[in-house]
C-alpha cells in the first residue's frame, strides 16, 4: 500500500477484547490493523486502552508472569504487521524495572517507535488504578510521515494539561486511546471534553474506545474523529465493534479531508441504556462460556424486561424462561408470561414450587409451632424457585438471570438465595421506574410484553393479595429518593428540603443502609447510571453511620 505524504489516513479500530485473552487480543489487533490499512488506505490504526490485556484487567497485573506475555504479544504484533504499511498504537501494561505504567506502544515497520505512559490516574467510581500503575511524567509525541502527533490516554484528556503539553511539544493532531465505561449520560460528557481540549489546544483529536461487555462494565465504543473546531468528522456506531478512518491533509494544521466510515444517529436513552444492557447480557454469558440462560418468569414487569434483553441478546434458542407457580400466582400472571414467551419465541417451563413448598413447611412444623407466618414463609417460596432455577442451570451448562432492579436491592426488596439467585443481574442498576420506560420502548420497537404487564400493580406474590405497595413507598416516590441518597449522596435533610416526606426519607434511607449486607451477595449486574452498586459505592455493612 502506497501512501503520500502530504496526507495521512489514521483508522479507528474499536475492538471487543476480552480481559486475560492476550494472545486472542493480539490476533484481533492484527486482523483490524490489516483490516483498516486493505479496505480504508490507512496508515496507522488506534486500538483502546489496554486492549492487548483487556480493561479493567484487576489483580491481573500482579501476575509474575504478565511481562513476558505481554511481551511476546507486541512482538507478534510486530512481526505480523512488518510488511505491511500499517503502524499501530496498541494499548497495553508497560513493565520498565519493576514499575507499571498504563501505556501503548507505537509499532512501525516492525519496530517500537514510542511508548506513551499515562499521566492521570482515575482513583474514583469504578476506577482503582493507582492501585497497579505509576503515572507517567512526560508528553509524548511522535512522527509518522513528517507528520507530528501526540500521544496520550483516556483519563488525560479530562485534564487541560497533558493535552496542553503536547500542543507546545508540535503536535499537530491527538490520539486518544480509551477504555471509558458506559453509564446514560457518558456520551455527551466525553464529546463535550474532548472539544473542550480541541478549543485550548487547536489541535484535532482522534479518540478511540473501548466497547462490550465486561463483569459489571459496559463499555459503549463510540468513538470519534474531531476537527480543530470541534467538528466530527468520524464516528463510529456505539455498543458494536467498528473500524473508520480519516484522511488528514497539512494545511493550516491538520485538517480532515476524507472520512471512510457509517456515520450512525444519535440514539434516544432508553434504547442506548437497552442496548448497554444486551451487550452487557450478551458478553457476560458468552465470554464465560455458557450455553444458555434461565429466567424465572413470573409475569411481572421485571422479569418480562429481562426475558427480552435475553432473547434479544444471545437469541431466543438460547433463552428458557420458567415459570413456577404457587397458590398465590395469579392466572393472569401464568397467562401474561405465557404469552411473552411465545411472542420472542423462547422455550417455556412451568414447575410448580407447591409440592417443594408444603415440603419445607412440613420439615420445619416443629421448629415454627405456635408461630405466626410471616416473611419467612414468603421467602421459602422465593428460594424454592431459586433452587430450581439454580438445578436446571446446573444441568444445562447454562446461567440464571436475576430479575431484581435497582430499586428493590436499594431498600432490600428482595429474597437471598431465593429471587436474587444467578449469576448475572442484568437490571441491578435499572430503577423500577427506568424498567417500565425500557419496556415501553422495546414494545415500541416490536409487541414482546403484555400491556397488562405494564399496567398492572406491582406484586411479589407471595402472599394474598399482595402488592409491593404494602411495604414500599409509591416507585414515583421511592426511586428519585434513591437516586438522591445514592447516586448523589444527599442527606435526608436537603432531599426533604425537595419535597419529599422527612419520614418517608428517613425510613428509604434506613432500609438502604440495612440492606448493604444483601447487595454484598448480589449477582454483578451492568452499570449504566451514573453511580451503581458494587464497585463504585463501597459502604460497610456493620455501620452506624446516619444519612
Amino acid at each position: 500500500m502506497q501512501h503520500t505524504g502530504d496526507s495521512l489516513k489514521i483508522g479507528l479500530a474499536q475492538v471487543d477484547a476480552v480481559v486475560g485473552d492476550i494472545e486472542g487480543n493480539a490476533r484481533r489487533v492484527i486482523a483490524a490493523a490489516q483490516n483498516l490499512e486493505v479496505r480504508h488506505g490507512a496508515r496507522l490504526a488506534v486500538f483502546p486502552e489496554l486492549c492487548l490485556l483487556g480493561y479493567p484487567p484487576d489483580d491481573l497485573l500482579l501476575r509474575p508472569d504478565l511481562p513476558g506475555r505481554i511481551d511476546a504479544a507486541v512482538d507478534e504484533i510486530a512481526v505480523a504487521l512488518e510488511e505491511t504499511g500499517i503502524a499501530a498504537l496498541v494499548g497495553l501494561p508497560l513493565f520498565e524495572n519493576d514499575v507499571c505504567y498504563n501505556g501503548g506502544v507505537l509499532l512501525d515497520a516492525g519496530k517500537r517507535v514510542a511508548a506513551v505512559r499515562k499521566r492521570c490516574l482515575p482513583n474514583y467510581g469504578v476506577f482503582d488504578e493507582k492501585r497497579y500503575f505509576s503515572a507517567g511524567d512526560s508528553a509524548v509525541t511522535v512522527s509518522i510521515d513528517g507528520h507530528t502527533l501526540g500521544l496520550m490516554i483516556c483519563e488525560d484528556i479530562w485534564q487541560a494539561e497533558p493535552a496542553s503539553d503536547l500542543a507546545a511539544a508540535g503536535a499537530e493532531l491527538i490520539l486518544c486511546p480509551n477504555a471509558s465505561p458506559y453509564h446514560c449520560d457518558k456520551a455527551a460528557e466525553r464529546l463535550a471534553v474532548a472539544r473542550r481540549r480541541v478549543q485550548e489546544t487547536g489541535c484535532p483529536l482522534v479518540y478511540v474506545n473501548q466497547v462490550g461487555g465486561q463483569d459489571d462494565l459496559v463499555f459503549d465504543g463510540d468513538s470519534f474523529a474531531i476537527d480543530a473546531y470541534g467538528n466530527e468528522a468520524l464516528r463510529l456506531p456505539a455498543f458494536v465493534e467498528g473500524e473508520g478512518a480519516v484522511a488528514w491533509r497539512a494545511g493550516s494544521g491538520l485538517q480532515p479531508v476524507e472520512a471512510v466510515a457509517p456515520s450512525p444517529r444519535s440514539l434516544p436513552q432508553a434504547e442506548s441504556i437497552y442496548r448497554a444492557l444486551t451487550l452487557g447480557v450478551r458478553d457476560y454469558v458468552t465470554k464465560n462460556g455458557f450455553e444458555g440462560v434461565f429466567v424465572g418468569l413470573s409475569g411481572g414487569i421485571d422479569s418480562a424486561l429481562v426475558l427480552a434483553l435475553a432473547a434479544d441478546a444471545l437469541g431466543p434458542e438460547r433463552v428458557t424462561a420458567v415459570r413456577m407457580p404457587s397458590r398465590y400466582t395469579a392466572q393472569m400472571s401464568l397467562d401474561d408470561a405465557a404469552e411473552e414467551a411465545e411472542r420472542l419465541g423462547v422455550r417455556c417451563e412451568t414447575l410448580s414450587i407447591e409440592p417443594a413448598y408444603e415440603a419445607f413447611l412440613d420439615i420445619l412444623s416443629g421448629p415454627f409451632a405456635g408461630m405466626a407466618p410471616d416473611t419467612t414463609e414468603e421467602n421459602i417460596q422465593a428460594r424454592s424457585r431459586g433452587l430450581l432455577l439454580m438445578a436446571l442451570a446446573n444441568k444445562h451448562n447454562a446461567i440464571v438471570l436475576a430479575t431484581g432492579n435497582k430499586s428493590e436491592m436499594a431498600v432490600g426488596y428482595a429474597t437471598l438465595y431465593g429471587d436474587m439467585a444467578g449469576g448475572f443481574a442484568p437490571l441491578k442498576d435499572v430503577s423500577k421506574t427506568r424498567v417500565y420506560a425500557l419496556a415501553r420502548w422495546r414494545n415500541e420497537q416490536a409487541l414482546a410484553i403484555p400491556e397488562r404487564v405494564l399496567t398492572r400493580e406491582p406484586s411479589a406474590e407471595l402472599a394474598a393479595d399482595q402488592a409491593d405497595s404494602d411495604s414500599l413507598p409509591p416507585y414515583d416516590v421511592l426511586d428519585p429518593i434513591l437516586e438522591a441518597l445514592v447516586e448523589r449522596d444527599e442527606s435526608v435533610e436537603d432531599i426533604a428540603a425537595a419535597g419529599f416526606n422527612a419520614d418517608t426519607v428517613r425510613r428509604v434511607a434506613r432500609m438502604l443502609v440495612k440492606s448493604e449486607y444483601k447487595r454484598r451477595q448480589a449477582a454483578p449486574g451492568p452499570k449504566v447510571s451514573p453511580r451503581a452498586f458494587g464497585r463504585e459505592r463501597r459502604y460497610p455493612i456493620t455501620s452506624r453511620y446516619s444519612m
